[in-house]
């Protein structure tokens, strides 16, 4: 190998290298070795004519001699001339060297296999360059992140305040844009760990979340969003938990068919715990709500929306369809359902009678749960909004299953 001193100025860049980002402190202190010792390692150049040269790896030195005014620089010329080969040659070079960053990587990359003047496949990049084809796979993934996402990219492991390493992006790697790059800011931001940055990703991931509610958690911090992620978890665990069966009190003086079904008791949806259950009185035993005048119970302090329903087959007001009829009988909700001859307590009229009072008592509802969501935190109302984002699909599948019902009768 022939090392030959060549003039400075007889030597140009390659404008169309992999590595063009040069750090400017990186860069002084190089000059200031280069000043004190001498170039260690020449630069590597090929002709290009006209007694001329082109630098293949190198171009950092190059730049610190032409700084300190030196007049030549001691080269290998290569006499290469196949454009990929004198590409990889450059990628590899600059994949031994301090602050080749992980976007100029994935840009190389992604030329070569993109770029009709190369045409390369990630099989042969995988061989040329001793890499394994996920890790040039997953360096071409960076360049899904928008410009303010890429300029942060920085080589190596270690997390620093407004930077990014390529393991805190790549959980974000297949969201949509309009989160993707947020996110990815909110980790630069507040340095989060990759493992926190996975959570918030599979938060984002989730098919349960409204976009309109993901859109929202963006205005969040790092560390509220991992609390927003830890509460929507357990209320998810909370509603796959196997349903334990409710048994109803039977109303007296109301006929077995117009009697409450027992439920299952459903777990808490999505709100910050949603009721809170009466405290346990000396003894073991629940203390009941005490009968208000007219025999009524109220609803357990801070329910929201879960105040007792009426029974089944009588509405909320009195003299409403559903409520007691002449001589103390309740009449059946839908003026009479009942079809002659059809047996007390059919499942479909149960539940008929059921949803019927339930939509009689909508304006408490909205009255309490109002009073719920001012007193709710900011996380809270979030997963709150999912949970009847979830409901309303619910209700929706339910309401046309009615229809079916009412085109066969």
């Amino acid at each position: 190998m022939n090392i030959v001193d060549i003039p400075i100025d007889q030597i140009d860049e390659d404008t169309g290298q992999p590595r063009y980002r040069f750090d400017e402190e990186a860069l002084q202190e190089l000059m200031r070795s280069i000043g004190e010792l001498g170039l260690l390692s020449p630069i590597k150049v090929r002709t290009a004519g006209n007694g001329r040269y082109v630098i293949i790896y190198g171009n950092r030195r190059y730049k610190a001699c032409r700084l300190l005014g030196k007049a030549t620089i001691p080269c290998i010329v290569s006499a290469a001339t196949d454009e990929t080969d004198i590409y990889l040659e450059q990628i590899a070079e600059n994949l031994t060297r301090e602050g080749f960053s992980p976007i100029e990587e994935a840009e190389a990359f992604d030329k070569l296999l993109n770029n009709p003047k190369f045409s390369s496949s990630v099989k042969y990049l995988s061989g040329k360059l001793g890499k394994p084809e996920s890790y040039i796979r997953n360096k071409c993934e960076l360049l899904k992140f928008g410009g303010a996402v890429k300029k942060r990219v920085v080589s190596g492991t270690e997390i620093r305040k407004d930077l990014l390493t390529e393991e805190q992006l790549l959980p974000l790697k297949d969201l949509p844009l309009e989160h993707r790059d947020p996110l990815a800011l909110i980790a630069a931001r507040d340095e989060l760990p990759v493992s926190d940055v996975k959570k918030i990703a599979r938060l984002f991931k989730d098919k349960s979340i409204s976009s309109g509610t993901k859109d929202k958690l963006l205005y969040k911090t790092g560390r509220e969003l991992l609390e927003t992620w830890s509460v929507f978890e357990q209320n998810k665990a909370e509603r796959a938990k196997p349903a334990a069966p409710k048994t109803a009190k039977a109303q007296p003086g109301v006929p077995a068919a117009a009697q409450p079904p027992a439920t299952p008791s459903s777990a808490g949806n999505a709100a910050d715990g949603a009721a809170s259950a009466p405290e346990a009185q000396p003894g073991g035993a629940a203390s009941a709500p005490e009968a208000q005048p007219g025999g009524e119970a109220p609803a357990a302090p801070g329910q929201a929306g879960a105040a007792a329903l009426p029974p089944a087959g009588q509405s909320a007001a009195p003299g409403r369809q559903g409520g007691p009829a002449p001589g103390g009988a309740p009449e059946p909700l839908g003026g009479g359902l009942a079809a002659p001859g059809a047996a007390d307590g059919a499942p479909v009229q149960d539940r008929l009678r059921e949803l019927l009072a339930a939509a009689q008592r909508r304006d408490s509802l909205t009255q309490e749960a109002a009073r719920l969501i001012r007193a709710m935190d900011a996380a809270a109302r979030a997963d709150f909004v999912a949970g009847v984002d979830e409901l309303l699909r619910h209700l929706e599948r339910e309401l046309e299953a009615w229809r079916q019902v009412k085109s066969l009768a």
